[in-house]
């Protein structure tokens, strides 16, 4: 079932930042916190970042569904405005994933292309107006 979501990106902060907006929306973080060092990647993480968050979700009101992660100063990463807050589309098909990615990426910057990756098919872009969209497809690969 298709989804949207907001993502926000923090630098070390985001575990702190979730854990107060669960008690500002009175709900609780939905499942484990993925931490950086469990997840998959070719850079070689210093001990301070090990810990950091990889991602984490927490339900804020009417289903909608915070997401987050930090961001990681020794792969060059800067929060900045464009940055900060993704919107997060789940389309149900590679397709419709496409055909979005296609549309909002035209005229924008920072895309990423999409790519297979280990949680679904995957890529970002901020598009013409500075809006940065996230897809995440997980129909399976034909």
């Amino acid at each position: 079932m298709s989804r949207v979501s907001t993502y926000v990106n923090f630098m070390g902060k985001t575990e702190e930042a979730f854990r107060f907006y669960g008690s500002v929306f009175g709900t609780e973080i939905i499942g484990d916190i993925t931490r950086m060092r469990d997840m998959a990647t070719d850079h070689e993480l210093p001990e301070d970042e090990q810990d950091l968050v990889g991602h984490i979700e927490l339900p804020i009101l009417a289903g909608h569904v915070l997401m987050g992660t930090d961001m990681l100063r020794s792969m060059g990463h800067q929060l900045k405005v464009g940055n900060n807050v993704t919107i997060c589309l789940e389309p149900d098909s590679r397709a419709e994933t496409d055909r979005l990615y296609a549309a909002l990426s035209e005229g924008g910057s920072e895309s990423t292309g999409m790519q297979q990756m280990p949680w679904a098919y995957w890529g970002c872009t901020l598009d013409r107006y500075g809006v940065r969209w996230m897809f995440n497809c997980n129909e399976p690969v034909s």
